[in-house]
């Protein structure tokens, strides 16, 4: 695999799903002013993807009509680079509240892409901006700031399926 990620070419690409979430509840999402929530981010090694609803289980499961982050991606890279920065190598993948963390794909260049990840047919809508939360989840000032361009991609699910934990392809023909 290499190094850096990919940009997107028009035949499939090759990616690693390393870790895959799902959280009942919202620990920052509407807690502005507030403390954050408890709620539990659960690590599975496959998720069931419903079209247009999300994610069975997790918060944003049926959120609302059309909702763009029905699923989160996130860059593996951008996990190592907050945890050099915050001199936490044990900082958990999970810390980011993103669903699938996967290597190898340049997300930013999937925003208003229509792309099948495994088979899944998703769109990305666009970037899963960080937010001041991000300096507290991974416990250092600057992570959101490092995390700027690079938070995430939030996709709609366009066709139900699954996704494991291992290798995956990313097509972008869809």
């Amino acid at each position: 695999m290499p190094s850096g990620p990919i940009h997107i070419a028009r035949s499939k690409v090759p990616t690693t799903i390393h870790h895959l979430y799902l959280s009942p509840g919202h620990n920052y999402f509407g807690h502005h002013g507030q403390a954050p929530g408890e709620h539990p981010i659960e690590e599975r090694e496959s998720i069931e993807l419903v079209a247009h609803r999300g994610i069975p289980g997790d918060r944003f499961f049926d959120w609302k009509e059309h909702y763009k982050g029905q699923i989160t991606l996130f860059d593996f890279a951008v996990v190592r680079a907050i945890r050099d920065h915050a001199g936490n190598p044990d900082l958990p993948a999970s810390a980011f509240r993103r669903n699938v963390v996967l290597s190898g794909i340049d997300l930013n260049a999937l925003i208003g892409v229509r792309f099948r990840l495994n088979g899944v047919l998703l769109e990305g809508t666009e970037e899963c901006r960080p937010c001041y939360w991000m300096d507290r989840a991974c416990g250092k000032p600057g992570a959101e700031n490092l995390m700027k361009g690079r938070g995430g991609l939030r996709c709609r699910i366009l066709e139900s399926g699954a996704l494991r934990v291992g290798p995956a392809a990313l097509d972008p023909g869809n």
